[in-house]
């Protein structure tokens, strides 16, 4: 793996374009790949938390937590054995945090003009001696910094109202909808330079889980097209027993929305605490790995209602999103 970074900044300065991006390169492994030939989502996943801390931990000279994970996007699959690219680029800065832009491409090595295959932002907190930490400010200056400054500070509105929607919800055993559990140990290969569960781990076990409650209604090969909602609340540590659960909320013509929980606690105890929360949208593959339609799920309890009005709604804001940025793109 190779890697491009800026320089360390000093505490309390204010910093220009080039220190603001690092970017990774390195080539798929065949241990990257998931059930199928692509390189699985949640590695993807892994690979942006990564570059994204990295910057992070660049910017605000120490050690930084992954906060959120939004409007994560995945456009093109990768394959065993591409030449994969994963930069990281700093639109916005706060007083304790930093919003990062990520973005993934890969080519064949042998012809390297590299496609775009998935893009989010990721929001960093700086933390020292357990507590929020004050980050050096970033200025844009150029007119493409300034709406990507803008159009971060826009989403932190649109951040808001789609977290307030997903916590109004409630999930209970009254619902009828199909729902799959993973359980596991989180292990000291998942650990991150803190000492718990790396934030990409994390989202790759959300993104196995909402796969397998997927691939379960529709009885085909899924694979994730969107994640969105990311919220961190506490960390998993190691050694904790880890629950992940997924429920499906709603059904599109190809695509499966799925609402996943992980939770964790001591082995030695039953309760566990909620850690993350998110929203996956998956898509059902045919033998050919092209998307194919999906058997409707019908809501029957009450519950069942709210929460496929709830996934509606989270659309609505997405498509709200969307036309903003467009609205707002220069030129």
């Amino acid at each position: 793996m190779t890697t491009t970074h800026p320089v360390a900044p000093e505490p309390g300065a204010t910093h220009t374009t080039p220190d603001r991006q690092i970017v990774l390169r390195f080539l798929a492994a065949p241990t990257d790949v998931g059930t199928g030939t692509q390189v699985h989502t949640g590695r993807i996943l892994e690979w942006i938390d990564k570059a994204a801390y990295a910057l992070a931990a660049r910017w605000s000279g120490g050690y930084a937590v992954t906060a959120y994970v939004g409007n994560v996007r995945f456009s093109r699959p990768i394959h065993s054995g591409e030449l994969v690219e994963v930069s990281a680029r700093l639109v916005h800065t706060g007083t304790t945090s930093m919003h990062i832009q990520c973005d993934v491409r890969a080519c064949e090595p042998a012809r390297p003009a590299a496609r775009h295959c998935a893009e989010c932002l990721v929001i960093f907190i700086s933390v020292r001696d357990g507590a929020p930490a004050t980050v050096p400010a970033w200025r844009p200056a150029s007119g493409l910094e300034i709406h990507e400054s803008d159009e971060a500070v826009r989403r932190i509105g649109l951040r808001r109202d789609i977290e307030r929607a997903m916590a109004r919800q409630v999930y209970s055993g009254a619902g009828t909808a199909p729902r799959s559990t993973l359980r596991l140990l989180a292990a000291p290969t998942d650990v991150n330079w803190g000492g718990n569960a790396h934030g990409g781990r994390i989202m790759s076990w959300i993104d196995d889980a909402a796969n397998l409650c997927a691939a379960r209604w529709s009885g085909t090969s899924c694979t994730s097209v969107y994640a969105g909602g990311v919220r961190f609340y506490h960390p998993v540590r190691i050694g904790d027993v880890v629950e992940v659960e997924a429920r499906l909320l709603h059904t599109g013509q190809e695509t499966m929305h799925v609402s996943v929980h992980v939770r964790s606690g001591p082995p030695t105890s039953d309760p566990r605490t909620l850690t993350t929360h998110c929203l996956t949208v998956c898509a059902a593959l045919d033998a050919h790995g092209r998307p194919t339609r999906v058997e409707r799920w019908d809501p029957v309890s009450d519950e069942d209602h709210a929460l496929d009005e709830h996934a509606r709604e989270l659309i609505r804001l997405r498509s709200r999103g969307r036309e903003a940025t467009r609205a707002a793109v220069p030129g």
